[in-house]
């Protein structure tokens, strides 16, 4: 495993973390002992960042966190996120009261009297121009309640427009070969500013893993049946984006060029980790089996300008058109 600053923290985390929206739910049906197992897997191979979310199965992600905590001799650290309980989930909501109960809350479920990083939660993008809710995110990291404070974005624009104050530590942000806008000007000013990037859904909610076909199903409760259309939440979370039958035209281009010896999953994990202005993908996984295939991409070697250059070419062809201008 290799590891990259985050931030200013001073914490070197893997460069592949753990995503724990998948053993929180909304992914189909979740075994509580196998996702227990999978995140064990996980420290065993170097992983020391995860990340997770209030709302990942009501706190159920959060708990099994908190006992892999109880259970594990490794210093581990844990981002969580605040935001996504309100309902209606808008900008007015993200005010003192509401974000402390919300710290509150992940406290208690991860048994712990300070938060590693909170990130606001794709928050309405009126947020990002509130200052004072950066205000408060600072008020809680002086009152002890968290140490470090990011984001989790939707859109490159709120992306630029959050790291403008000056203690967000980190971005999440979706990228992975179906999304390559946040490779221009956004990874260009983390680097000045020194700010963690944190790509998420880097296998474009399985896609990319190259298993999926005309006939794959999904269970009625994973946003890969109910949610393509964004009719639950934003539309890009769900194959980040792109139309499920040209992203399957995408990926038999990528799979022609994939190198030989790496899996699907394997190449694009490691074509995230080409780009120095990330400090982390974060795949998810259930079960230990997906750890063992997911977090070996980091010590796999670099890939050849060729093949980035042909990856840059099959986003050209087939997915710049539906998401580049969007996200």
């Amino acid at each position: 495993m290799q590891y990259r600053e985050l931030g200013h923290t001073g914490w070197k985390v893997s460069s592949l973390s753990f995503g724990s929206w998948a053993i929180g739910g909304t992914w189909g049906p979740v075994d509580k002992v196998e996702s227990l197992a999978a995140l064990h897997r996980a420290v065993e191979m170097g992983v020391n960042f995860f990340d997770t979310a209030d709302v990942y199965g009501d706190g159920q992600s959060e708990r099994l966190l908190a006992q892999l905590r109880r259970e594990s001799r490794e210093v581990i650290y844990v981002a969580t996120k605040a935001g996504r309980r309100l309902n209606p989930h808008i900008a007015s909501g993200y005010n003192r009261s509401n974000l402390t109960a919300f710290v509150e809350r992940s406290l208690k479920n991860l048994e712990t009297d300070s938060l590693d990083l909170l990130q606001l939660h794709c928050p309405p993008t009126d947020v990002y121009y509130t200052p004072e809710v950066f205000g408060i995110l600072d008020d809680l990291v002086q009152a002890g309640k968290i140490r470090f404070y990011g984001v989790s974005v939707e859109k490159v624009e709120e992306a630029l427009k959050a790291i403008e104050f000056p203690n967000v530590q980190s971005v999440q942000i979706i990228f992975n070969m179906f999304r390559l806008r946040p490779a221009q000007l956004l990874f260009e000013q983390g680097k000045k500013r020194k700010v963690g990037i944190l790509a998420r859904v880097p296998l474009a909610s399985g896609m990319l893993t190259g298993k999926m076909n005309a006939d794959s199903t999904f269970a009625k409760d994973d946003h890969r049946a109910f949610n393509r259309q964004g009719e639950s939440f934003d539309r890009g979370e769900t194959f980040s984006g792109v139309d499920y039958d040209t992203g399957l035209l995408a990926v038999e281009a990528l799979k022609a060029i994939c190198p030989p010896g790496m899996s699907m999953v394997q190449f694009a994990l490691r074509w995230i980790l080409m780009f120095d202005a990330v400090t982390c993908a974060i795949p998810g996984a259930k079960r230990p089996s997906q750890v063992d295939q997911n977090f070996s991409a980091s010590d796999l070697p670099p890939l050849s300008d060729e093949t980035m250059e042909l990856v840059q070419a099959i986003y050209n062809r087939y997915i710049r058109a539906e998401v580049h201008d969007r996200w």
